[in-house]
């Protein structure tokens, strides 16, 4: 049995400088989409970047992928309790604003 990868390597293009902005964090599959959460909510600076433009760049085990990522609305709340969840059995963890992305 192959272990679950624990990191997803997000790249988004800074809103202000324009450059490329890289994070380390983990995420969950769920229904073909990959999530992750920002602890710091629509604060982080990736958060941010997201909101200006939804165009990303992923990687998990080594295969980049390009893609969009938006905030996950407070109203899904089926799509809320499921990603918690699968966090919370991956990590132990699911405290902040939920982020899907998906891949073109």
């Amino acid at each position: 049995m192959s272990q679950q990868p624990q990191f997803l390597y997000l790249i988004t293009r800074g809103w202000k400088t324009a450059k490329h902005h890289k994070i380390e964090i983990w995420f969950v599959e769920y229904c073909k989409k990959y999530y992750i959460i920002s602890e710091r909510k629509k604060y982080a600076h990736w958060v941010q970047n997201i909101l200006h433009n939804s165009n990303v760049t992923f990687t998990i085990l080594n295969k980049t992928l390009k893609g969009y990522a938006r905030l996950v609305d407070f109203t899904e709340s089926e799509l809320i309790t499921n990603v918690s969840n699968l966090m919370n059995q991956k990590y132990g963890w699911n405290d902040g604003l939920i982020v899907e992305i998906y891949s073109v």
